[in-house]
């Protein structure tokens, strides 16, 4: 049995929203033949799934397109940092040995649930089927991307004994504490309480196991820095032995327009540390000058903020794609551990 029990025939049936999708046939026909899926059941399975035109809308005003000012205030919050705390000594055996054993450290993996569920308080209300069919059908964009997770979805319900019908996440089809996508769950999600399930939906310690996991295999240095803060020199200042007049930036010192192109060129490290202070752009930690990092201009409440982000800055971002998504899991991460410190 692959899902649930077959019903009477899909043409006798009330059709859902994809039963006549042009894109429908080709995708079961590639689960029968390369999955070996019973063509009957998906067919009665579609044909319960609905587009959902509000989740094509929230695709269109995603967090993560707002400036920092506005980003920040939504995740980095005292009572956000006093949830984690709590989530924290709740959860202290299996943080602790997340940590021993993938070397992340505890208050990463508390704010990054904090930042995507509230410690699991908010996993999702949107039937996953219903939110990748609509975005891998719908959502031209990045349909390649969704209708590839969808196909994963329904390969983990399998493997979980999971009916897709009845599993709800977000509107982008992530599930459970650690809004983990499909693709994600079934090759990073670690049963990390030994009961037998690998349980991300209900689960606290697989959840914090398996983001632990996924940011070991994504390149996560133990006890290495994430980031720092940055101060702009004027190149103009810099002699040709290289010593510059060090000042910090302010509105009246801006970077200059060379420095600027040095700014946000991509999440991943790309200059090293002794090559970013000979552009006149230092960083406010002792790091070793073949140290690579990537420079961040964000748009903060009191002005420009200027950030240098390392390695493990960048495998944050390969949980979520972005550097405002990245900088609020490290402020909110940052808080939690103060509170942790001040409770011991």
């Amino acid at each position: 049995m692959l899902f649930v029990a077959l019903g009477t025939p899909l043409s006798s049936q009330a059709a859902g929203d994809y039963v006549d999708h042009p894109k429908l046939k080709s995708f079961i026909n590639d689960l029968e033949k390369n999955h070996q899926f019973d063509r009957a059941s998906l067919e009665q399975l579609f044909s319960d799934v609905k587009r959902k035109d509000s989740i094509l809308k929230a695709m269109t005003r995603t967090a993560e397109s707002k400036p920092w000012k506005d980003y920040r205030p939504i995740f980095v919050t005292s009572k956000r940092a006093k949830l984690g705390l709590g989530f924290w000594h709740k959860n202290q055996a299996a943080l602790q040995k997340a940590q021993q054993t993938y070397g992340v450290p505890a208050e990463i993996i508390v704010a990054i649930l904090g930042v995507e569920t509230r410690y699991g308080k908010n996993r999702g209300s949107y039937r996953v089927i219903d939110s990748l069919a609509t975005l891998g059908f719908d959502y031209p964009k990045r349909s390649k991307f969704f209708s590839s997770e969808l196909k994963q979805f329904l390969l983990l319900c399998r493997e979980q004994g999971f009916d897709p019908k009845e599993i709800k996440g977000s509107y982008a089809g992530a599930m459970g504490y650690p809004q983990f996508i499909s693709s994600s769950y079934r090759h990073y999600a670690v049963d990390f309480d030994n009961d037998g399930v690998i349980d991300l939906l209900n689960n606290p310690t697989d959840a914090i196991g398996s983001i632990a996991n996924y940011f070991k295999v994504h390149g996560w240095k133990k006890g290495a820095p994430i980031v720092s803060t940055a101060t702009i020199v004027s190149t103009a200042t810099i002699s040709k032995s290289g010593s510059p007049s060090v000042t910090k930036n302010t509105p009246k010192n801006a970077v200059s327009a060379h420095q600027a192109t040095l700014f946000n060129t991509g999440l991943k490290p790309s200059m090293s540390i002794g090559n970013l202070k000979a552009e006149g752009i230092h960083s406010t930690a002792d790091y070793a000058k073949d140290q690579m990092a990537s420079a961040m201009a964000l748009k903060g409440a009191k002005g420009s903020e200027y950030w240098l982000g390392l390695t493990n800055f960048y495998v944050i971002t390969r949980y979520n794609h972005s550097k405002l998504y990245a900088m609020a899991v490290y402020q909110l991460s940052q808080d939690i551990k103060s509170l942790m410190i001040k409770d011991s």
